[in-house]
C-alpha cells in the first residue's frame, strides 16, 4: 500500500493528485496480475486499447526505455507513474519538468528512434509510418512519404534527423494537445 509521505513525493515529482495517483496505483495493481510489484511486457500488452493500437508495441517499448529498464523488461509504480506524467497535460501554472513540451517531444522522438541511437532514420521512420498505415498505400507511397519527410527535417542533410531536428519539425505542432490523457481525479 502506498504510504502518505511516498503520495506527496510522487505528487511532488510527476504533478499528478493524491486521487490521481491513488487511481493510477490500483490499476498498476490490477495489471499486475501476478503481485510480483512490477510490470512487464506482456502485462501491457494485455491492455485492450494497446493491443488493438498499431503502435501499442511502440508504446510499449517506450515505457522501459525511458525508464532505463530496458535490461531486465520490468518497471515498478514509481517508474510506471512517470512515464505516464509525459501525458498529462501542461499546466502553465505549475509547470513539471516530466511533462514539458521537450519531455513529451524527447518521448516522442523515442518511439520512432527503433535502435536508440539518437537518431531516425529513413528505414526507422518507413518501419513506424508501415505499422501505422498497413496495407492502407504502396511501397512506393510509404517510400515517398519517408524520404520527404526525412529530406524536409534534416537541416543538416545527413540523411537522418536528430533530436534537434525533430523538435524544429514539430515547431508548429501542439504536441501538448497530441500528447496528453485526461486523467481522472
Amino acid at each position: 500500500m502506498l504510504q502518505d509521505e511516498e503520495i506527496q513525493e510522487i505528487a511532488a515529482e510527476t504533478g499528478f493528485s493524491k486521487n490521481q495517483i491513488v487511481r493510477l496505483y490500483s490499476r498498476f495493481l490490477s495489471l499486475d496480475r501476478q503481485g510480483r510489484g512490477y510490470l512487464d511486457r506482456e502485462d501491457f500488452l494485455r491492455i485492450p486499447e494497446l493491443a488493438i493500437n498499431p503502435l501499442g508495441d511502440r508504446i510499449v517499448d517506450a515505457f522501459f526505455t525511458e525508464t532505463g529498464s530496458d535490461t531486465d523488461f520490468r518497471i515498478n509504480f514509481r517508474q510506471f507513474i512517470r512515464v505516464l506524467a509525459h501525458f498529462r497535460p501542461l499546466n502553465k501554472h505549475k509547470p513539471n519538468v516530466i511533462n514539458s513540451r521537450e519531455e513529451k517531444l524527447r518521448f516522442a522522438f523515442s518511439m520512432y528512434d527503433l535502435n536508440k541511437n539518437g537518431y531516425i532514420t529513413r528505414e526507422e521512420f518507413k518501419f513506424i509510418l508501415n505499422m501505422m498505415v498497413g496495407s492502407n498505400i504502396t511501397p512506393d507511397q510509404l517510400d515517398s512519404i519517408a524520404d520527404r519527410t526525412i529530406t524536409e527535417a534534416d537541416a543538416d542533410n545527413d540523411g537522418k534527423i536528430s533530436f534537434e531536428e525533430f523538435c524544429k519539425a514539430m515547431e508548429r505542432t501542439d504536441i501538448d494537445q497530441k500528447m496528453s490523457i485526461r486523467f481522472l481525479n
